[in-house]
Formats: C-alpha cells, sequence, structure tokens
C-alpha cells in the first residue's frame, strides 16, 4: 500500500514489481456534514457489474489527481467539486487490472448527485448496508469508521 498523499502522477507508462501495467484512479468518498458517504453501482458491461464502489475514474495522461477527480464527478454524478483533498492511496491487484486508486475526500459540491451514466447510487453511513462491495472499497470503510 502507497500513501504518498503529494503525489503528482502521469497515467501513462508505469508498471508494477511484476511488470503489470498500473491503472491510476481518482476516487471520491464524498462525505456529507452528518458523516454519510456516497457510494454508486458499477453499470452493465464493466468488471464486477453491480458491485458498490466509490465514484471516480481513470486519469488521463498528464492529468493530476485533483482534475481527473473534478472530471469524473462531473462526468458520472453532475457535480462541481469545491473542496476536496487527498486522503489515502491503495494499490489492488484486480484479475482484470492492476490499479493505484488515489482516494480524496470530497467535502463540499455544488449540485445534486445523479447517476448521469444510468448507475445507481446511494448514500449509506457505517456500517454499509449495501452489497456486494467492491474489494479496494472495503478498506476504505474501514478507514472512516478509524476516523
Amino acid at each position: 500500500m502507497t500513501t504518498n498523499a503529494d503525489r503528482t502522477t502521469d497515467a501513462a507508462g508505469a508498471a508494477n514489481a511484476a511488470g503489470r501495467p498500473v491503472t491510476e484512479v481518482a476516487v471520491g468518498v464524498l462525505v456529507q456534514p452528518d458523516g454519510r458517504y456516497l457510494l454508486a453501482q458499477r453499470p452493465a458491461g464493466k468488471p464486477y457489474e453491480g458491485y458498490w464502489e466509490f465514484p471516480g475514474g481513470k486519469l488521463e495522461a498528464g492529468e493530476t489527481v485533483e482534475h481527473a477527480l473534478a472530471r469524473e464527478l462531473h462526468e458520472e454524478l453532475g457535480i462541481e467539486v469545491l473542496a476536496s483533498h487527498r486522503w489515502h492511496t491503495l494499490e489492488h491487484d484486480y484479475p482484470h487490472a492492476y490499479v493505484r486508486l488515489y482516494f480524496c475526500k470530497v467535502t463540499q459540491w455544488t449540485g445534486e448527485p445523479h447517476g448521469r451514466e444510468g448507475q445507481a447510487f446511494v448514500w449509506q453511513s457505517l456500517p454499509a448496508t449495501v452489497a456486494p462491495l467492491l474489494p479496494a472499497t472495503i478498506p476504505v470503510l474501514e478507514w472512516l469508521a478509524a476516523e
């Protein structure tokens, strides 16, 4: 697991120790003042279809984590990020991809989230009541519980 919160990255050319390409992903942990957080369901046709996760998406070449996060949350949920900060970084080896996930806490945004790509989403409190959870989502819930 990597926890360098100040990393700026180039989405092209990285590989892990085993030589697998690294897919870098900005992930938004939207947290309301009452502590509820937003989970989205992966749409049909994607790996882990139907699993619940925090919303986000891949970094484009030369893009910062913060820019990718703002772009992805606008594309997926129709919101504009006003305040966020990098929180944790986690690497996970899925069968279909090796990912480096930059989890960012999003504490202020404008607009009401809505599934612009047809995905379902739900505001949750700990413990999560939706299932199944994407494997890399589980540590994030543990981090939220530890705060």
